[in-house]
């Protein structure tokens, strides 16, 4: 199929349930056969490593489109299969609670243990899922990936390293973590047993940035919602801002030092960076949830 194709696109996104020796085996071939792409170079493979995953088979699923006429195909899944279900009997009526009735709910992909063997089967583009994500969300996972693969590329790549990157992509949204087990082979799946995320850090939101002053690097903020002392971790998102992280090192409230800025105070505190007017501030806190839940051992399958 790809190398009909390849004379329409210079860039193939594999099916998701391909296994990692089908996947090098077609990057090995596009050499020994010399296939090229409309740039006249050749094509370049791209494989799914961070994100939901689909019950169906390559995401061909209809039930968003049937009881809502929102194609998953078109970008607009309901996610329907993100709820709980019952099992009920045709013939009597009689309905059934399952033990995980979140029957259809995967977990999430998480590839980085894997990611050297995937660079090492001839990928050269990583899809990570971001529709409908936070601009944090955005932010930690693009970043532990980009960096993991500049460790890979300079022979740096390690299970500790590996490790650390995955507790950073645990502290934002995600419905556990599948260790991108259908890759290796792996045929049995894992359920998320939850409708919602499963991040290690909770976001509150507290208010909104009011102004910067840039010779100062300090910002002045509206607290809307919630209050800040200092110490508190923040992330302030915005359309040019993006999403930065920090602590609060200082406040001053009324022009005078404080610890503690109450709802409805207008604080000022240092920013590494610059900050716009309008920007958001949340408060992150950890997560209760995320202390009760332990992970699977920590294992990079070398390459």
């Amino acid at each position: 199929t790809l190398k009909f194709l390849s004379r329409f696109a210079d860039v193939f996104v594999l099916a998701r349930e391909l296994s990692l020796p089908q996947i090098a085996k077609i990057a090995k071939s596009i050499g020994e056969e010399g296939i090229v792409s409309p740039s006249g170079m050749p094509p370049r493979i791209e494989v799914f490593v961070h994100g939901a995953l689909c019950v169906a088979v390559a995401g061909t699923c209809s039930m968003s489109l049937v009881n809502y006429g929102k194609s998953a195909f078109r970008g607009e899944c309901y996610q329907n299969c993100r709820r709980r279900y019952r099992v009920v009997d045709d013939e009597t009526g009689q309905e059934f609670a399952v033990e995980n009735n979140f029957v259809m709910s995967p977990k999430d992909l998480c590839c980085i243990r894997i990611l050297d063997r995937i660079v090492s089967a001839g990928v050269s583009i990583l899809k990570i899922e971001g529709r409908g994500r936070s601009p944090d969300y955005v932010f930690e996972t693009t970043r532990a990936y980009a960096e993991a693969v500049g460790r890979i590329a300079g022979g740096s790549f390690s299970a500790k390293f590996a490790g650390e990157m995955e507790r950073r992509l645990e502290s934002v949204f995600n419905r556990g973590f599948w260790h991108g087990g259908y890759y290796l082979g792996d045929r049995s799946g894992e359920w998320s047993g939850i409708s919602g995320g499963r991040a290690g850090r909770t976001k509150t939101f507290a208010g909104r940035v009011s102004n910067y002053f840039p010779k100062a690097a300090c910002a002045e903020a509206e607290l809307q919602a919630e209050g800040l002392k200092v110490g508190d971790e923040i992330l302030v998102t915005g359309a040019t801002t993006g999403a930065l992280k920090f602590r609060i090192e200082g406040l001053r409230v009324d022009d005078k030092p404080a610890k503690f800025a109450p709802k409805g105070s207008a604080p000022t505190f240092p920013s590494p960076e610059r900050l716009r007017r309008g920007d958001r501030i949340y408060r992150l806190d950890s997560s209760d949830e995320m202390q009760t839940t332990t992970s699977p051992p920590m294992e990079v399958l070398g390459t």
